[in-house]
């Protein structure tokens, strides 16, 4: 990561401070060893998960009230995974996952920037059938639906690694493919609900996404 131009933030959940090293911009790149390129991930794609986008602040801030006590939780494309560092921080049980090959290293260094244990992180992707995360009662996203192809395999992968009852809670930013998700979802056993967040003032601009909630009740 020395090669990289980073950041660093603090944002703030009411009494709680989240410390973030994050990439400068979304120009910065570094694959001397083409591994990122290796699992499909372009030049141009390649710095996504290493900026703080407003999908996830609104999910952090979602979460950050919500019951999550004796939940087991996945993050799944977790980026800079500010989810996950918050509840890590409320001492929750939380995994979080990336395709990014930095993701993890990136996570590394924000738990100890933040002082906090380290949280449980896997490298996969959503087509992978053989990871062993295991089971979950609460899995979280944001902003994931970028091509049409990745519905089936994000609907799947959840799926995958939801317990018989789960609650599942997606922030998307609308780019269009929220319905599509949610018939896939509800094929799969789900009810399913959409809202728009409340008090979106922490952030620059207007939010004119949704957070989707599906959930399976044994």
């Amino acid at each position: 990561m020395t090669r990289l131009r980073l950041c660093y933030q603090t944002i703030e959940f009411e009494k709680i401070d989240i410390h973030l090293c994050t990439l400068r911009n979304r120009q910065e790149f570094h694959d001397p060893d083409g591994e990122a390129e290796k699992l499909g991930i372009s030049s141009a794609s390649w710095p996504i998960f290493g900026v703080v986008w407003p999908s996830s602040i609104v999910l952090a801030h979602y979460i950050s009230k919500y019951n999550t006590a004796t939940k087991r939780i996945l993050e799944i494309g977790c980026g800079t995974a500010l989810s996950s560092l918050l509840l890590n921080k409320q001492q929750a049980d939380i995994t979080a996952t990336d395709h990014h090959p930095q993701a993890g290293k990136f996570l590394e260094r924000n738990t100890t920037l933040n002082e906090d244990d380290a949280i449980s992180f896997v490298r996969t992707d959503w087509a992978d059938e053989d990871d062993d995360l295991g089971e979950f009662d609460l899995i979280i996203g944001s902003d994931l639906l970028y091509e049409d192809q990745h519905i089936e395999l994000l609907a799947s992968f959840i799926d995958q690694h939801a317990r018989t009852a789960c609650e599942v809670i997606i922030v998307d930013p609308g780019r269009g493919r929220k319905n599509k998700l949610t018939g896939s979802m509800q094929a799969l056993g789900y009810s399913a609900s959409q809202f728009k967040p409340e008090h979106t003032d922490y952030l620059k601009d207007d939010f004119k996404g949704y957070i989707l909630k599906y959930e399976r009740i044994a």
